[in-house]
């Protein structure tokens, strides 16, 4: 599978898709192939953006599985600050015209993305409101620490009663202030001692080491002309150690060789060279649709999103159609991954914002 694969990739770096592009193929049996294109090296750290949300959802999942929290526990349990929620009369009414939520937020809202919180997909009052208090989701690094964050974003109305709706990204925020002030200490340290060192993702965290940044390269963004420009500088900038405050809400940078260990541990039915890292019954978790049909509006993410398409803990899932069986996730600048029913895996990494381009890098690479 390596020479077509890197045959794809090179054709893409070629045609200005991205200035490089890492591709990994494996399976459950143990075979791993990484491979590289233009200026990216195979060992490139790399900001993942929202393929942090599998990850996330795996490390809560075991939590589960250790008794620490259940999927139903209601999550003002450890975040007071989204007890007594309002909830908007319909997603873009105006801001006073609320009522009392009539479910509790919990656990499994958050891994669904069925908080009631999220991005919203046109201009309305609550999306102009976020803008306002800088908890709008966008390609730029989070602006406020967790605690501010989350402060900011409990002074806003629910989009829909939770449970009842789906909208994208917020929920994963909150889930990392969560389970931040679960363990009782920053949440890169639980990641790194539950999480990252039994799969052996050593270069694995919230910020690159200052003595690593040289492998982190530049991120970009496709222009109006298709010419890329710079968004993000290599070997600085947010991602960096030492991160500027508490990140718990935010997003990861990895390496291919780390997230193929944990693509590998999914595919293998939750088991690394011989340990469990999750059960079979948490694992159908994850990889089980677990919104319901109800709340699969054309209004809560792009257009044909739900097309044969559900969501489980942090991943999509293909419930029809070819790929049917198949589960993953993406990231805003241009990674993405996914396991297939069969034990094989993919990842695709770049440093360029999602846009069609990338898009169709991802089509025919798969």
């Amino acid at each position: 599978m390596t020479a077509p694969l890197l045959r794809i990739l090179e054709d893409h770096v070629s045609r200005g898709t991205a200035p490089g592009i890492i591709g990994v193929s494996g399976s459950r049996e143990g075979d791993l192939e990484i491979v590289a294109a233009g200026d990216l090296s195979v060992d490139a750290i790399v900001r993942i953006q929202s393929m942090t949300k599998p990850v996330l959802a795996a490390a809560t999942l075991r939590l589960v599985e250790q008794g620490r929290l259940g999927l139903d526990d209601p999550v003002e349990r450890w975040l007071p600050e989204l007890a007594d929620r309002q909830v908007l009369r319909t997603p873009d009414a105006n801001l006073d015209e609320t009522h009392a939520a009539r479910n509790l937020i919990t656990v499994r809202n958050l891994l669904t993305n069925t908080s009631g919180y999220g991005m919203m997909t046109a201009p309305c009052p609550l999306q102009e409101a976020m803008v306002a208090n800088r908890t709008e989701a966008g390609p730029e690094p989070v602006a406020l620490g967790a605690d501010g964050w989350l402060a900011a974003l409990s002074e806003l109305p629910l989009a829909f009663d939770p449970g009842t709706g789906w909208r994208y990204h917020h929920s994963f925020g909150i889930l990392g202030i969560l389970l931040s002030r679960l363990v009782g200490g920053p949440l890169q340290d639980h990641l790194r001692e539950d999480l990252f060192l039994p799969l052996g993702m050593r270069d694995t965290g919230y910020s690159v080491p200052v003595d690593q940044a040289h492998r982190l390269p530049a991120a970009y963004r496709h222009g109006e002309g298709g010419e890329l420009m710079e968004v993000e500088p290599a070997a600085g900038g947010f991602s960096v150690a030492p991160p500027p405050f508490d990140v718990s809400h935010s997003e990861l940078v990895s390496t291919a060789a780390d997230y193929a260990a944990f693509a590998g541990m999914l595919a293998n039915g939750g088991r690394h060279r011989g340990e469990v890292v999750l059960g079979p019954a948490i694992l159908a978790q994850l990889r089980s649709d677990q919104v319901p049909a109800a709340a699969k509006t054309a209004d809560s993410f792009f257009p044909g999103f739900w097309d044969g398409t559900g969501w489980g803990c942090g991943v999509a899932i293909h419930t029809a159609g070819e790929y049917a069986g198949r589960y993953g996730w993406s990231g805003g600048l241009g990674t993405d991954f996914f396991v297939d029913p069969d034990g094989s895996f993919q990842i695709i990494l770049t440093q360029v914002q999602m846009g069609s381009e990338i898009m169709r890098l991802f089509d025919d690479a798969r």
